[in-house]
Parts: structure tokens; C-alpha cells; sequence
């Protein structure tokens, strides 16, 4: 499938139950695996990043057994880390995970090892030279190549470690979650401002349940006490994707419909949980319950100004909804989407302008000026991005005919996306 065109649709809402978080799952079957004990994993996200993801711990020697739909996991944990890896070597394929590419060059950095990670041809352009030189700070050794993700050699031990934090929070996370079975305690000192402060927040959460301690001085330097062993919880469900809920918030704003999903509550460990206050300021009633976001859209929604160094992803979905606010929206901070998937700036821009939307960017910004006629056939490029596939899907709920190239990019994080979502709505769909 090559395209997919959407008609212009109605989305009816109501009761929606979401698929796990994506940065929830990969961070808890990496620790389970490490793990004393053995770990039952329920509503787990299975996606291609999930995938490769289980992939690269069967290659590493880990047992686990899927059932139920590919939804939940239970986890046979080693112990310790993947010291017992063999010398000889070992390769693993990363597909376009950016985020287990990062986590595994770190993790993998203990004991001698010889491992060569690849991955599809995009994940070559995330950055990861910061992370790489942190690393080394602690002793880890590697094979450098041009162009090439470095083969590790391993030789971690702990120490002080200096790294920026401005890059990517996903550096941060992995040496978390290296730095407790290193044989030293470690300091990781941050030069500069983190962004997307939530999802280390949402590391030490998760190591913390299963039983490690991180001491978060301001978030300026972490003190880690090394020698410390990952034990199991026995049990962990994974909250419902938030990023993914934005869509079909975003639905329910635009088509003025009510909706309620499930699996998501008060005590949420995923920063894009302010997506709900942001939707608030706009002019839409958002409640977070119990275990549940309720939803009802408005017929009249604001522009609004915000920083989104938190909460980047989500973002995306705030540039889409802009586009029917009564004034200019505002997006600012929002530099790392210039390091994601693909340029982020660069693609909403491009695709905003193809409806008729007037907009400005620049490396860290993005202005939404909307217009009351908007295109009324638009083919998205969605640059293999699966972010940019899923956002403008909303367009066909504005009376939008929307063609989307390339559509099965979305099984990074969500498959079966599209027909989730339309299942949601009165629709006209062609192949």
C-alpha cells in the first residue's frame, strides 16, 4: 500500500481504548530483561519499534513468551546486565528506533563484547556523537566508522560523566539506565538546559519500580550508586500512549464530538499528560480522570503561545488543531524536531502550506496563521515519518479530502492506525 485517501469523514467518538506507550514499553522490557525474577508485562504496544526491540533480547539471550494479541509479555530476567554476551560477533538490527539504538549503545557498554548494531537508512542521521563521547568518559570503547553506528567493545566502569543535555533527554535516559550495574558509582553532570525533561523523569520512575536508586540533584548532575541490581516487580501495565490519545483528542476538537479513552490517569509518568491543560487553554473541556481522559470539542477554539521543550510530540498534534483556533498559534522550543524521524519543522511547514495555511518557521518555532479556505484534496508526503502520517490524518475531519504517501510508516508506533482511527468515523476510504 503505497497511499491511502480518506474522504472527508465525521468522527462520532465515544469509548476508546489505546494501545500501550511506546517509550513506556521499550524502557520496561529493557530493565525486565535485566532483571532477578521474572517480569508479567500487560498492554504492552507492539509495533515495530517493540518489535525489534524483543528481537534484540532474544539475540542477547533473554527469554520471554508473548500472548494475548502480542499485548502482553512476560519476561524471564538475567540478573544482571548482558555480560554474559559472547566475544564473538554479534549483530543487531535497529530498524528506525532512535530511542533503542541510543538505550542499547549505552547498556551494552558493560563487560567485553563485540557488537555491531544497524539499523534502517534514517537512523543514521540521529545524533548520537554526545552520547558516544559520555560513554567513553566512562571507559566504554568503541570501534568508530564514519557514517556507521560505533561497534561496542564494552569496558564501562562508572565515573564522572559530562554530557549536554539540549540534544536529546533519550542520552540522559540511557546512561540511567546503564550507570546502576556499573562497577564505580557515577556522577552524570549536565552542561546546559535538558529538554524534554518528562521522559527522564519517566526513566527514574520506571528504574525506581524496579528497585534501583538515581539521587536528582535539580536535575543539574545525578548521582548514581553503582553495583546495584534491577529486581523484578513481578507485574507492570503500561499506561495507554498519550501521544497517541492526541489524536483523537485532536478528533473530537475539530469535528465539535465527545470522546473518553481509557487506561491513562491522574498519576500519568508521560509528560505529554499537559497536552490535556494546553487543550483546556484552548477553549475545548478536557477532564483527566481516575483512569480516563473525557473529551468535548468546542465551537470555538483559541490560538495559543507555548513553549514545548516538554513536550515535543504532542506538539505536532497542537500545530494541526491550530489551524481551526481563532487567531495565531505560536509553537516555540521545539528545536529537537529538527532531529527526529525527519526534519519535523521543515515537514509540517511544507504540508501545513499545501492546505492553504499560512505559516512561518525557523530552526526552533513554528507560527500557525489559519485561513478560512483551506484545500480541499491535499496528497501529504509524510516523510517516512510516522508522526506526520498520523496528524494530518485530522485533516479529514474539516471536509478535507487527505491522501497520505507511504501510510505504513505508522507501524513504527501505532499499526493499524488508520483503521482504528476510521473505525471511529462515518468514512469513505480508497486504496
Amino acid at each position: 500500500m503505497n497511499y491511502l485517501t480518506i474522504n472527508p469523514s465525521n468522527f462520532l467518538g465515544g469509548y476508546i481504548n489505546l494501545p500501550g506507550s511506546k517509550s513506556i514499553s521499550i524502557r520496561v522490557l529493557l530493565l525486565a530483561a535485566q532483571s532477578q525474577g521474572v517480569t508479567n508485562i500487560y498492554n504492552l504496544l507492539y509495533s515495530d519499534d517493540i518489535k525489534y526491540t524483543l528481537i534484540a533480547l532474544k539475540k542477547l539471550g533473554v527469554k520471554y513468551f508473548l500472548f494475548k494479541n502480542n499485548t502482553s509479555c512476560t519476561v524471564f530476567g538475567l540478573g544482571n546486565s548482558f555480560y554474559n554476551v559472547s566475544k564473538s560477533k554479534l549483530s543487531i538490527f535497529l530498524g528506525q528506533s532512535g530511542a533503542l539504538m541510543r538505550f542499547l549503545l549505552a547498556i551494552l557498554c558493560l563487560g567485553n563484547k563485540h557488537i555491531v548494531l544497524t539499523g534502517s537508512p534514517h537512523i543514521y542521521h540521529r545524533p548520537i556523537k554526545p552520547l558516544v563521547d559520555a560513554l567513553q568518559q566512562g571507559g566504554a570503547k568503541f570501534i568508530l566508522k564514519n557514517n556507521k553506528l560505533p561497534i561496542i567493545l564494552g569496558g564501562f566502569l562508572g565515573g564522572v560523566i559530562n554530557i549536554t543535555g539540549n540534544i536529546s533527554s533519550q542520552f540522559i535516559s540511557a546512561l540511567l539506565m546503564l550507570t546502576p550495574l556499573a562497577n564505580y558509582n557515577t556522577i552524570i553532570a549536565i552542561k546546559d538546559n535538558i529538554i524534554s525533561k518528562p521522559y527522564i523523569d519517566m526513566t527514574i520512575n520506571i528504574m525506581k519500580i524496579f528497585g534501583v536508586r538515581i539521587i536528582n540533584y535539580d536535575y543539574k548532575y545525578f548521582y548514581v550508586f553503582g553495583k546495584q541490581c534491577y529486581s523484578s516487580p513481578g507485574s507492570y501495565i503500561i499506561e495507554g500512549d498519550v501521544t497517541h490519545a492526541s489524536y483523537f483528542l485532536g478528533a473530537s476538537i475539530i469535528s465539535n464530538n465527545y470522546v473518553l479513552i481509557n487506561n491513562i490517569n491522574y498519576n500519568s509518568i508521560q509528560g505529554d499528560i499537559k497536552f490535556l491543560d494546553i487543550l483546556n487553554k484552548m477553549g475545548a473541556k478536557v477532564l483527566l480522570g481516575s483512569n480516563y481522559i473525557k473529551c468535548v470539542g468546542t465551537n470555538k477554539l483559541y490560538s495559543i503561545c507555548i513553549d514545548c521543550k516538554n513536550i515535543p510530540d504532542v506538539a505536532m498534534t497542537i500545530a494541526i488543531i491550530a489551524v481551526f483556533a481563532i487567531g495565531i498559534t505560536k509553537l516555540y522550543n521545539i528545536s529537537s524536531w529538527n532531529i527526529k524521524e525527519t526534519n519535523r519543522i521543515v515537514a509540517i511547514t511544507n504540508e501545513l502550506i499545501k492546505l492553504g495555511v499560512k505559516v512561518i518557521s525557523d530552526y526552533n518555532s513554528i507560527t500557525i496563521i489559519p485561513q478560512k479556505k483551506l484545500n480541499r484534496h491535499v496528497i501529504i508526503n509524510t516523510y517516512y515519518d510516522h508522526r506526520i502520517a498520523m496528524c494530518f490524518t485530522l485533516m479529514a475531519l474539516a471536509k478535507i479530502k487527505i491522501t497520505i504517501i507511504n501510510p505504513s510508516c505508522v507501524n513504527k508506533s501505532f499499526p493499524n492506525f488508520f483503521k482504528y482511527f476510521l473505525s471511529y468515523c462515518h468514512d469513505n476510504i480508497t486504496y
